[in-house]
């Protein structure tokens, strides 16, 4: 009777090891297909506000379609989706306001996943 038990033992801790086994493999799934998008939102904040200051320190010389262009280089080197014309420049008396609103759709198989990413900077000191 003692052997029965421990049979049946082994054959739950195998079942919870596949459980556990498919719910990593799962996460890692979701995170390969995931993080990369918020790595992009990273660094494509990361140049906007190094863009903001830029800007704001050669304000005569600077024009908000030089500083959109620019961003839109970024935007186009990090495989960001979005267009041109969804990066709003606003600049005058010294400060400069960038702002790039996107969406990105992820595919986990199972469902569809879209994420609004707002991406705001600005010169404006604290």
């Amino acid at each position: 009777m003692r052997q029965g038990s421990y049979v049946k033992e082994r054959g739950g801790a195998k079942i919870n090891f596949v459980i556990t086994l498919v719910i990593l493999g799962s996460m890692l799934f979701a995170g390969i297909r995931i993080v990369p998008a918020y790595f992009a939102n990273y660094q494509l904040q990361d140049a906007l506000k190094s863009e903001a200051q830029f800007a704001a320190a050669a304000y005569p010389h600077r024009t908000e379609d030089t500083v959109r262009t620019d961003i839109w280089n970024k935007v186009q080197e990090l495989g960001i989706p979005a267009q041109k014309n969804d990066i709003a420049v606003i600049m005058g008396d010294g400060k400069v306001d960038i702002t790039l609103d996107y969406t990105v759709s992820f595919d986990l198989l199972v469902t569809q996943w879209n994420h609004q990413f707002h991406t705001h900077a600005d010169n404006h000191s604290i």
